[in-house]
């Protein structure tokens, strides 16, 4: 399996397992992604997703050149042909964390972008160098990336194809923390177990809101976030926040 897809209590840890090509991603693999994303967005059991890659040199290389690109030129009219996922095409309100544990470029970095969080190695080196083989990134890098960090910063690495190290990344932005290479995994279970503490819904909800909030404006975004408000008040999570909160002790949630 191209993608190694577990799943420990509420969090679901998918690692990009092809660390002989620095876990670039293949066809296979694209494939493979999109179905455990999708088992993972309908499982009522899961909450939140880490994902990673094997190894200690790389999260992703990008897409294949061998195989991924080839498919992507033949298929370059064909907006559908390409598996869906969470770069575009796969809807996903449950957070994602990318635990990044070495070189994430082109493709592996838009993947990172399509997360929530992201949590970097002190080794891990990120950019976006497709214009260096005449092309530019595909699967979001040059929509998130001007997002999320300062337009400057994001026109440096998007037409420079210039990489920048761990702390640059921090420092701009584009992580939300640096630790050693050995930790980044056990770091990121430790975030996701904390967002485990928090309701599900509200959660989602909060995703929801400030990514559709993103392409709104202020009045129609407040619009949104009211609507979200309504609908988490006739939830059984927030009954039973509320109750606990009250009554002094820890909620159990139910996603419901």
């Amino acid at each position: 399996m191209a993608i190694d897809y577990e799943k420990e209590g509420r969090v679901a840890i998918f690692t990009i397992n092809r660390p002989q090509a620095m876990n670039a991603m293949d066809m296979e693999s694209m494939r493979e992604f999109r179905e455990a994303m999708a088992d993972f967005r309908d499982d009522p059991e899961l909450w939140v997703g880490i994902i990673t890659g094997a190894g200690e040199k790389a999260f992703c290389g990008g897409a294949d050149i061998k195989d991924t690109l080839p498919f992507m030129k033949e298929h370059r009219r064909d907006q559908w042909a390409f598996p869906p996922s969470i770069m575009r095409g796969l809807e996903l309100w449950k957070p994602l964390i990318a635990a990044i544990n070495g070189m994430a470029l082109g493709g592996g970095l838009e993947i990172a972008l399509a997360c929530d969080l992201r949590i970097a190695s002190e080794n891990a080196r990120l950019g976006t160098p497709e214009v260096n083989l005449g092309l530019i990134p595909g699967w979001g890098g040059t929509q998130r990336l001007p997002r999320m960090v300062p337009y400057c910063k994001a026109a440096e690495i998007l037409l420079m194809g210039r990489l920048i190290d761990a702390q640059e990344a921090y420092r701009i932005g584009l992580v939300n923390k640096v630790v050693p290479q050995a930790e980044v995994l056990t770091t990121a279970k430790e975030w996701a177990q904390v967002i485990c503490q928090a309701g599900p819904l509200a959660v989602r909800a909060a995703k929801e809101a400030m990514i559709r909030g993103c392409s709104m404006t202020l009045e129609e975004g407040l619009r949104l976030e009211n609507s979200l408000v309504a609908y988490l008040m006739g939830t059984e999570d927030f009954a039973e926040g509320t109750t606990a909160f009250v009554e002094k002790r820890k909620p159990v949630y139910k996603a419901k």
